[in-house]
């Protein structure tokens, strides 16, 4: 039963593969939950059920209608709340059902991104005037807003971090004790925005002895039969593991984490990595752009420039073992410092609790 001391939190997912979207959406229910009362909702699915075993009360829909219809008790319930949706259509029932029941609510919309552009940015401008606010994941994701006409003034940037509980108790990489990277992965869905097919290029590209990498690619997508294929023929040191739950393992033993896509609104990935200890190699660009600083937490190329990135790969095939122990401690202070959760969670709490 909801607490009477706590504000309640409805966030409400449009889907639950616990993808990056997903997953911050738990770690900022959990770490909230001592100030709100955080009810999930979403399709049914993985995201839903890790809710239920967080403790967090879960309410599963398919459809606007359905929508509508488990939303309903809780707007009859409570006299005011917090509402935040990550898609227009949740906003959407939620203002018109609050015609009829007139409820003090602070609507705020969540922009990550995605694959269509259109629905991730194109369509939020349709809540300009309705007293929705946004919250964008990073600079870039604000200006992509604002490109697509969404009022600069309703948009707020929280970015998104770790829980330090799984920052601090992840599996680590030990230090570099030779030179040189042997090992690389990539952790990404397989689809046309996260460019993965530009490691091939740059594969294509590059010199030989790139050969020596073994590169390890972790995610699922409409792209992976292809890219595989492709990968089959040309370059066999390139393998794709599908879906695998031993990510963080998977990091410590890495020498290099490789992020292909150049429009990637936040890139939760690097924070991953860099809790890890395990140095990045990024687009120069859009989220992971932002977070990188070249040579001081993780190392950039030029974003789809294949060339630039095989030029970089060579490079670090052989760079010196006090070069990755530096970006490894760099990466440590951003996880640590720049993107700390009790940071981002305080902000929260400003933009959310009532005035």
């Amino acid at each position: 039963m909801p607490s009477q001391n706590r504000h309640p939190l409805l966030y409400i997912l449009h889907s639950s593969k616990l993808y990056g979207t997903e997953r911050v959406a738990l770690d900022t229910a959990q770490g909230l939950a001592a100030d709100f009362e955080p009810i999930l909702f979403g399709p049914p699915g993985p995201a839903m059920d890790e809710a239920e075993r967080l403790g967090f009360e879960a309410r599963r829909f398919r459809g606007a209608k359905q929508f509508a219809k488990t939303l309903r008790p809780c707007l009859a319930r409570y006299p005011s709340l917090i509402f935040v949706a990550t898609g227009v259509m949740h906003s959407a029932v939620c203002l018109m059902l609050n015609i009829l029941y007139r409820r003090r609510i602070k609507h705020f919309h969540i922009v990550h991104g995605g694959s269509n552009d259109m629905d991730s940015y194109g369509r939020k401008k349709w809540l300009n005037h309705t007293g929705v606010r946004f919250i964008a994941v990073s600079e870039w994701t604000k200006q992509k807003l604002i490109s697509y006409g969404t009022r600069a003034d309703l948009i707020d940037v929280v970015p998104n971090s770790l829980p330090d509980a799984r920052a601090n108790n992840c599996p680590r990489r030990g230090p570099f004790d030779r030179p040189g990277i042997r090992r690389a992965i990539i952790v990404s869905r397989l689809d046309p925005m996260k460019r993965v097919g530009t490691l091939l290029d740059a594969l294509d590209k590059g010199p030989r002895q790139l050969a020596e990498i073994s590169f390890t690619i972790f995610g699922l997508g409409p792209e992976m039969d292809p890219l595989r294929e492709r990968a089959a023929k040309t370059h066999p040191n390139v393998h794709f593991a599908g879906f695998s739950g031993d990510v963080p393992n998977q990091m410590a033993a890495a020498d290099l984490l490789v992020h292909t896509s150049p429009e990637e609104p936040f890139g939760l990935v690097v924070l991953e990595a860099m809790a890890a200890n395990l140095p990045v190699l990024v687009p120069d660009a859009a989220g992971p752009g932002a977070i990188v600083e070249d040579g001081v937490n993780g190392f950039k190329f030029r974003p789809e420039d294949s060339a630039h990135l095989a030029e970089r790969l060579t490079e670090l095939q052989n760079a010196p073992v006090e070069r990755f122990n530096a970006v490894i401690a760099g990466g440590r202070r951003t996880v640590e410092d720049t993107y700390s959760s009790r940071k981002m969670m305080q902000r929260y709490r400003e933009l959310f609790l009532p005035r």
